[in-house]
């Protein structure tokens, strides 16, 4: 896959590092607003499917069985960093689903904020599966599973039901054939589908606009995306890009994104989806990347990059704090790019 030399990093006079970028944007017509780099090269979604993934549960109907709420569909949607209130929210699904945190089996690591890992350990306390940024979600599926009274014991098999409804809800957004794209084994252990960004952008124009789409899934969608916009900090974490940007938006941006290096954004406004992927992972140059091309989409409203200008122009900063280059982007292969 190849990408476009979009990112750059500079020290003292000299750009140092070069981040490519592939991306693509389509309208509510499904045609291409921009196109940067291989956009038809499939790419795993990784945790940037999160939202279709929670949807897929939602239409199946684990809210009306289980109640859940807002803030626990939002972290079901979440790459979540394991703060207090994002645990609180998983252990609420699975007391609500009648299962034990040991049903979750996406395996443990530390909170990924580190307030929150200190706080564990400055109490004693180890990090379990419930502090897994993909806990929610695995919770979610677990919650569909009882839905359609499938094995829960084997919800990370891609041959359960759960799973094989998870794909094809997916599919249905991208419009792939979910029994003829590559699937794989994501970091935390479910099935993980490869797309080409194209059709990605295509998944996110429906999450943003909720059109050309089933009007079972529309409503499934739109449910998991009010829980987002209304609990954006339960999405990443406190101060992390896909929280900051979705709660300075005011509700015109709904995003996700993924490992690697994979984002995905609903400017829904603007009846816009994105896909965007930084060819070599690096997570420095995601936020660079993703609001500079919604700002040339014209997908990206004045005040809300004036509030994340620091995600925007990230700083590049030695180990005393000092400033000592900063994170650029070459905005003449933003407007190349450009199809309209």
């Amino acid at each position: 896959m190849r990408g476009e030399p979009l990112v750059e990093v500079r020290r003292g006079p000299l750009t140092e590092s070069v981040h490519e970028i592939a991306a693509c944007a389509v309208d509510a017509r499904g045609e291409a607003l921009l196109e940067l780099g291989d956009v038809d090269a499939p790419v795993y979604l990784r945790s940037t499917a999160k939202p279709f993934i929670a949807a897929a549960s939602v239409k199946a109907g684990v809210v009306e069985r289980f109640g859940l709420e807002p803030r626990e569909l939002a972290v079901m949607a979440a790459s979540h960093y394991g703060e207090p209130f994002h645990v609180d929210a998983v252990r609420s699904i699975l007391r609500k689903i009648g299962l034990p945190e040991s049903a979750l089996q996406c395996g443990a690591h530390p909170p990924y904020n580190a307030a929150a890992a200190a706080e564990l350990e400055a109490r004693g306390e180890p990090f379990t599966a419930v502090h897994n940024n993909c806990s929610g979600k695995h919770a979610g599926i677990l919650a569909l599973c009882l839905t359609m009274g499938c094995d829960p014991q084997t919800y990370l098999e891609a041959s359960n039901p759960a799973e094989q409804t998870i794909l094809e809800f997916c599919a249905r957004m991208t419009g792939d054939d979910p029994h003829h794209w590559p699937v794989g084994i994501d970091g935390c252990g479910i099935p993980v589908f490869a797309t080409p960004l194209r059709r990605a952008a295509r998944a996110f124009m429906h999450f943003a606009t909720l059109e050309g789409i089933d009007e079972r899934d529309a409503r499934a969608l739109a449910t998991v995306r009010d829980a987002m916009l209304k609990y954006p900090e339960y999405v990443s974490g406190t101060g992390e890009f896909d929280s900051v940007l979705m709660a300075n938006a005011g509700g015109t941006i709904a995003c996700k994104g993924g490992a690697e290096g994979v984002h995905g954004d609903a400017a829904i406004g603007r009846g816009v989806g994105l896909g965007l992927k930084v060819i070599d992972g690096a997570r420095r140059a995601v936020a660079p990347a993703v609001l500079a091309t919604l700002a040339s989409l014209g997908a990206l409203p004045e005040q809300t990059a004036r509030a994340l200008d620091a995600e925007a122009h990230p700083s590049v900063k030695n180990r005393a704090g000092r400033n000592v280059g900063e994170i650029a982007i070459r905005r003449a292969i933003l407007e190349k790019a450009r199809k309209k």
